[in-house]
């Protein structure tokens, strides 16, 4: 079960206007903290990720579920099951104790390296460089355009050092 916090976090994000994913990342970003702060663990920072999706989902969060070819038949039928709990069209029924408990232990066993920082960089240079230039460009310059005037300011301070230091070098 989410934390509540967590849940408003999201419903401000959707009061904001902001993306279903956008939404769904606060669920993500929780359970990253969760796996640092040593709950449990995950194989892979892709399941990390996945866990948060999941429950973004099963909180009502309007995150439709993979296309056809982007993911297994498995996981958007996963998918597709949590966004129907999470949005009332299936019955939400009681799990077992049992079962609930064996994959928590299973959890648990598994590493935490999946929440370091290196890791949560490498998943995102490899997310981004399956999305063309233009996609990124696009998507760079969407949040350019909804960050405000003192967040423009501030990335434009943050970038000028990095601009100069490619200057140098070409």
């Amino acid at each position: 079960m989410p934390e509540a916090e967590t849940v408003q976090r999201a419903r401000r994000d959707k009061r904001q206007g902001k993306a279903p994913s956008t939404q769904s990342g606060e669920f993500v970003r929780r359970e990253i903290e969760h796996i640092r702060e040593g709950k449990h663990g995950a194989r892979s920072t892709k399941q990390a990720i996945a866990i948060g999706l999941s429950e973004a989902r099963r909180a009502g969060v309007d995150l439709a579920p993979p296309k056809s070819g982007s993911a297994s038949q498995k996981t958007r039928k996963n998918a597709s099951r949590a966004h129907a709990l999470g949005h009332g069209a299936v019955p939400r029924r009681k799990s077992s104790a049992k079962r609930v408990k064996a994959s928590t232990d299973a959890l648990k066993r598994e590493p935490r390296a999946a929440a370091s920082s290196a890791a949560l960089s490498s998943q995102a240079r490899s997310a981004a460089n399956r999305r063309s230039p233009l996609a990124r460009s696009l998507s760079a310059q969407k949040a350019a355009r909804t960050r405000g005037a003192a967040g423009r300011a501030s990335a434009a301070r943050k970038a000028a050092p990095t601009r100069a230091a490619h200057e140098r070098h070409s």
